[in-house]
């Protein structure tokens, strides 16, 4: 039961599964969408196709083909408005449903990036203490290893700061 926070590519885990931060169609996209979908080869991309895509704060789950991990398991975050739309609500529902359906599938450990910070413009601070928060709610009553993967050095030491307050 283990809970890190690291810089490194999403795409470079050794973990069971990964976390897609995925678009409502799962057809991949930009940032660590389309790293993933990269990563991972066409085998991906044939099996998204069949999922019929996936709701905002919602998760489902697909091989990893090509990349180290065994599983992609792909959320949709909210895209940020003004912080008076849900997307709280909707941010932490897509880090629960990813680590309900890693439990669900026996995945002992996960690595997510930080959902809806980059082109969904989810402010970084905000983001990182949804995220925190809900992975150690979460570790109270489950055993998982679980990584959050930063890209930039300045949002690992956001997340420092973040975390030595919750």
């Amino acid at each position: 039961m283990t809970f890190k926070i690291i810089k490194n590519d999403i795409t470079k885990m050794k973990v069971d599964g990964i976390v897609n931060a995925a678009n409502e169609t799962l057809l991949g996209g930009n940032g660590v969408d389309g790293a993933i979908h990269e990563g991972a080869g066409p085998g991906l991309l044939e099996e998204c196709r069949k999922l019929s895509g996936c709701k905002v704060g919602q998760a489902k789950i697909t091989k990893g083909y090509n990349l180290d991990a065994k599983y992609v398991i792909h959320t949709v975050g909210p895209k940020y408005i003004d912080g008076n739309h849900g997307e709280e609500d909707l941010l932490r529902s897509a880090y629960l449903n990813s680590l309900e359906l890693g439990k669900e599938n026996n995945l002992k450990s996960i690595a997510f990036p930080l959902i809806s910070s980059g082109v969904y413009g989810y402010p970084k601070k905000e983001a990182l203490e949804v995220a925190i928060g809900t992975i150690k709610e979460f570790l109270k009553e489950n055993d998982m290893d679980i990584t959050l993967v930063l890209f930039s050095q300045r949002t690992l030491n956001l997340a420092m700061e973040v975390e030595d307050r919750i």
